[in-house]
């Protein structure tokens, strides 16, 4: 049964004060052990995915019928609500959870690693793909952007509840991955749609500008390209991860 909502009018509220600093710094979530998930939408996928909410939290105007159910709930005064948020359009409705507990990484499932992809939406995207093609973890490592952070949260609309994850991880702990390890490169390798992909496997994605770091490089199994026929270089990295996932996961 949950208990009636806590009304906050006050952004010198402390609890308002933790739940800010979940919306807005990037590093809080390592600190509160928890996160901010902001929108009917995103609240909800973690719901579905058997996640319970520590805490609701709704504008005074959020509709009853659109309201999370949780334990405990906070109601914001509107202009809290609006303070609080970072999108255009504050969504009314959110809910904070706690960081799922990392478990050791799974030498054969699945796996896509991030070699210092940095911008949020680039890597809220891949996890997405990640979810929706098969594959089961995802290791971001050093020089990543946090995987929990708010805007990568946003732009992964609920894949992170789907996924183990390994944020801030050393290269050391791909020692222990057993599947093959396979990268993309614009120049070397066969082309991805003519060679017979290996299942399980695990994904390698470089940095935006500079890929994949040449040590890296030489743990990978398999090299492929993506053909262009447009002429075109390269690829954004989420393009790219998208139609290298989706290959993965078609050749099953």
């Amino acid at each position: 049964m949950t208990s009636p909502p806590a009304v906050v009018r006050s952004a010198a509220n402390p609890q308002y004060k933790a739940l800010r600093q979940l919306a807005q710094d990037n590093t809080a979530w390592r600190k509160q052990g928890r996160v901010w998930l902001e929108g009917d939408h995103l609240a909800r996928a973690a719901i579905a995915r058997g996640v319970v909410p520590v805490l609701a939290v709704h504008a005074e105007s959020c509709p009853r019928a659109l309201r999370i159910p949780a334990p405990a709930s906070l109601e914001l005064a509107d202009p809290l609500f609006n303070a609080l948020s970072t999108l255009d359009s504050p969504a009314r409705v959110g809910a904070v959870v706690a960081v799922p507990v990392t478990s050791a990484l799974d030498p054969l499932a699945p796996t896509v690693v991030l070699d210092r992809v940095q911008d949020a939406g680039n890597v809220g995207s891949i996890l997405r793909s990640a979810a929706a093609f098969g594959f089961r973890q995802v290791v971001a490592l050093k020089g990543s952007a946090s995987l929990w952070s708010p805007k990568v949260l946003r732009a992964g609309m609920g894949a992170h509840f789907a996924l183990a994850l390994h944020d801030g991880a050393e290269q050391q702990l791909l020692d222990a991955l057993r599947a093959p390890l396979l990268a993309t490169s614009s120049h070397q390798g066969g082309l991805l749609h003519e060679g017979k992909l290996p299942w399980p496997c695990a994904w390698l994605f470089g940095h935006e500008g500079q890929g994949v770091s040449p040590d890296l490089l030489a743990r990978a199994t398999l090299q492929v390209r993506i053909a262009q026929p447009g002429g075109e270089e390269s690829l954004n990295v989420a393009a790219a991860a998208a139609i290298c996932l989706h290959a993965s996961g078609a050749a099953r």
